[in-house]
């Protein structure tokens, strides 16, 4: 089953340096960005175990993988929130895989999630 979350997700980068301003203003960007992907999780089903490939379409070359990456908390959280898995743990997670892709027009995320 295959979710997308049209645009961008915060970077590593921007993650750290909203927590250091402020851990309010950390836990407003993280509760936007599950919240969005928990409603997109809620057409799924229940998965008991997962395989989970993000593949992440950036308008460019300009953030490194490792800084791109730091928005899987909120994929993961989300699904979590939006029932399609029960927890985030390795109990219900076999594999994460990440892929890197350059999409000018349209960046974006898209999760594909197989039950493993």
């Amino acid at each position: 089953m295959k979710l997308e979350y049209p645009g961008r997700l915060p970077g590593l980068n921007e993650i750290i340096a909203a927590a250091k301003r402020s851990p309010y203003e950390y836990a407003k960007m993280k509760d936007r960005y599950t919240s969005e992907i928990g409603w997109l999780a809620k057409k799924l089903p229940r998965y008991n175990r997962v395989d989970i490939t993000i593949t992440w379409y950036e308008p460019n070359l300009r953030r490194d993988p490792d800084n791109i990456t730091g928005g899987q908390k909120f994929i993961l959280d989300g699904l979590v929130a939006g029932g399609a898995i029960r927890d985030d743990s390795q109990r219900y997670i076999n594999s994460i895989t990440h892929r890197f892709e350059v999409d000018r027009e349209n960046p974006r995320v898209e999760i594909n999630i197989t039950e493993g």
